[in-house]
């Protein structure tokens, strides 16, 4: 992707009408002509694109549908001439229980969205990026997908899953000029963990006390990441699954070895 604007480009984003789906089309807006805002809730889809600008586009779309995905990715072929990347953002958050008290239709409605989408929308545009000899896939993986994280079974699967799905396309497509990686977010204070932290079900101090940085990240944060994926500047990477998490996945001692080496007393 060419992120001059001297040419059209356009960027369509999965589940954009909030959170770091939000955040990244605020951040790719920035390089990109056009951005197609998609989500489940048409009308959070429409308002959105209004915010970003009349030359952005917001449409419904349900990423576990094949006939919504085949009519979105063709609507916007049709009304942009071409596509220059796809971000798979959509997700929904895993049944909060632990194996034993786990439904197989939560199961498989978490599948669903994150895996079964990422395929529909990837293979969708992928007829798109083939024609064009051109084309930039980023998904959505997690810490969750390469760690085991108790009671999130359905959710975890699915990351790991995309990281899988992200690794074959992108050795599938390399020679057609597409890209395809995954970034995996630790925890990000997005406003729906916001809403965990207050209801209880969120202990914000733990994760901070078990990440290596202290902190969680901000939605602008992965949103940048996924910018520099999606451009030129990431030109000679393929197939990547980057962890965004402030050391997570890279720590594996207790959080009392989690100190300043020089103290400030």
């Amino acid at each position: 992707m060419n992120t001059s604007t001297a040419r059209e480009s356009v960027a369509v984003i999965t589940g954009a009408g909030d959170g770091i789906g939000w955040s990244v089309a605020q951040r790719l807006a920035q390089d990109f002509t056009h951005i197609v805002i998609a989500d489940v809730r048409a009308e959070a889809a429409r308002k959105r694109a209004a915010e970003l600008g009349a030359e952005h586009w917001g449409q419904g779309c349900d990423v576990t549908s094949e006939s919504d995905v085949v009519a979105l990715i063709r609507q916007v072929k049709e009304r942009f001439g071409r596509i220059d990347a796809l971000v798979n953002n959509a997700g929904i958050g895993e049944q909060a229980e632990m194996t034993l008290e786990q439904t197989v239709a939560a199961f498989d409605r978490i599948l669903a969205v994150h895996v079964r989408g990422t395929f529909l929308a990837s293979r969708e545009a992928g007829r798109i990026f083939v024609e064009q000899q051109s084309g930039v896939i980023v998904n959505l993986s997690s810490i969750a997908g390469h760690q085991g994280h108790p009671g999130r079974n359905a959710y975890g699967a699915a990351k790991a899953g995309i990281s899988s799905l992200t690794e074959a396309m992108a050795s599938e497509w390399a020679r057609d000029g597409i890209r395809v990686n995954a970034v995996a977010p630790g925890y990000v204070l997005t406003e729906l963990v916001k809403e965990l932290v207050a209801k209880g079900a969120l202990n914000l101090n733990d994760i901070e006390q078990n990440t290596p940085m202290g902190r969680t990240a901000q939605p602008q944060e992965i949103a940048e990441v996924i910018a520099f994926l999606a451009s030129d500047r990431a030109s000679y990477i393929t197939g990547v699954t980057l962890a965004v998490d402030g050391g997570w996945m890279a720590f594996g001692g207790p959080p009392a070895k989690l100190r300043k080496v020089v103290s400030n007393s």
